[in-house]
């Protein structure tokens, strides 16, 4: 048993002082008063940083110059992992974006060799597309943009079974017989690169769609005579990423759509790496990606960056921007009597932040996972 001792906690309810957290096995044993910790516990001495559940990233695309889509490999999930946690995300969906149907089934078996390895982190693959408008592909290659059949669907997912956990799509180019389709396969459905009509957006939701892919980005926004896609999903029970860097999206409209949506509303990184070769040339400008068109084609920041912007930037309180980048997202997976509090019988995947949003420890099942050097 480990006691993480002087520590602020913060349960994914409320911030804790003076206890330690035990784990064990694991699993988080409990939570006890300082002075309760028993005597075999190892003491693990945090030296005053706060305490967290570790982040889940629904949405990263690449890490160390390693870009999924074009590289969709083992190797680029071993970095793409490697990325997370510089940030303290300990479970993420690797995205695929779109692509020609091989890549995407590469995709899937890299996710399958990656699990036979025992390889940490991936929960499920992302993919985003190729079902999508050609109005708002943002920075998806128009040549692989198509409408699905069901034939195709039909194959893409006895191909993912067990593998694929969410597709984003635009809901106005599908059916409601694709739409069903992927839902009784089990897989999240995302709306996203979608020039959906406030009523096509609506009925979407109301056919099965949870949620929508990074809110705003390359989709119809809320005008006051046309609402939208962000209108929809405003009006709806719909779930929503966003990207929190200040580029995609300006701080107000975060705070805005916070107070709007509430608990419904959660933080992705959409990461991409820089890459020279293949369909997606990234280039990074020294704060975001883009494409040799200027087109944003990408973020490039962790998920603890994400939580500290939302806080001195837009405003939201410290607890909530960490429940946007834990216990909402593993809502999203129906992961949330599991990851994103610190609570007895919950996985430990840990993150210790000390001064100045400063990343101290990620702790994976109780096994350090990442650890501040010097």
């Amino acid at each position: 048993m480990i006691a993480y001792t002087n520590t602020t906690i913060f349960t994914g309810e409320h911030f804790l002082e003076g206890h330690s957290v035990l784990v064990q096995n694991g699993r988080i044993a409990g939570l006890e008063p300082d002075v309760a910790i028993p005597g075999e516990a190892e003491r693990l001495d945090l030296q005053g940083a706060l305490l967290a559940p570790a982040f889940i990233d629904l949405q990263i695309n690449g890490g160390d110059g390693m870009l999924f889509a074009e590289h969709p490999s083992v190797e680029a999930l071993e970095a793409i992992w490697q990325e997370c946690l510089k940030g303290g995300t300990t479970c993420f969906l690797p995205t695929v974006v779109t692509n020609e149907m091989a890549v995407i089934h590469q995709a899937i078996e890299a996710v399958r060799d990656y699990w036979k390895k025992d390889g940490p982190g991936v929960v499920g693959l992302h993919v985003e597309g190729p079902y999508l408008n050609p109005a708002k592909r943002g920075a998806h290659h128009l040549e692989f943009i198509k409408e699905p059949t069901v034939s195709e669907v039909e194959a893409l997912l006895d191909a993912g079974k067990g593998v694929i956990k969410k597709i984003t799509l635009a809901p106005e180019v599908c059916s409601e017989e694709i739409l069903q389709l992927i839902l009784d396969a089990g897989i999240i459905l995302s709306a996203g690169h979608s020039d959906a009509t406030y009523e096509q957006g609506m009925q979407a939701f109301k056919n099965g769609v949870k949620m929508a892919t990074h809110l705003f980005n390359a989709m119809s926004g809320l005008h006051h005579r046309a609402p939208g896609l962000v209108g929809a999903v405003y009006d709806s029970g719909a779930m929503a990423s966003i990207i929190a860097d200040g580029f995609h999206v300006d701080y107000p409209v975060i705070r805005i759509s916070k107070k709007i949506m509430g608990e419904r509303l959660f933080l992705v990184t959409d990461v991409v790496a820089e890459n020279q070769m293949g369909h997606y040339l990234h280039q990074f400008d020294g704060e975001k990606f883009t494409l040799p068109d200027g087109t944003f084609s990408g973020a490039a920041l962790t998920m603890l960056q994400s939580v500290r912007n939302c806080v001195e930037k837009a405003g939201i309180s410290l607890e909530e921007a960490l429940r946007m980048a834990s216990l909402y997202p593993a809502r999203v997976l129906s992961m949330e009597e599991e990851y994103g509090k610190i609570h007895p019988g919950y996985r430990a995947d840990l993150v210790a932040i000390g001064a100045g949003y400063r990343l101290q420890g990620v702790w994976r099942g109780g096994e350090a996972a990442w650890e501040e050097k010097g």
